[in-house]
């Protein structure tokens, strides 16, 4: 069976935001709200999902993740904001 991939992004305790990739997001939010996710994260507890979206491949979700990462903090909002609205998937 494969995989479904998803990029999310979360706000963290310092209103920083954090972008990653996972199969599973509810488990991945609780990793890192217990401190057994990212490292950036892991001082920065809790964090709150805010917004996800599936993509087709690993590969792909990594290099989202890429992207994203590299965005000041308004436009990474603005990029999963326009996917959610879009309801695009790749």
């Amino acid at each position: 069976m494969k995989n479904i991939w998803f990029v999310y992004i979360v706000e963290c305790s310092d209103k920083t935001y954090y972008t990653g990739v996972t199969t599973d997001v509810l488990r991945r939010i609780r990793q890192h709200s217990s401190g057994k996710g990212a490292k950036y994260t892991r001082s920065r507890r809790p964090v709150k999902l805010l917004y996800c979206f599936q993509v087709s491949s690993r590969s792909l979700a990594l290099k989202e993740e890429y992207s994203i990462k590299k965005m000041k903090r308004q436009e990474k909002l603005n990029y999963f904001k326009r996917r959610i609205t879009e309801g695009s998937h790749e």
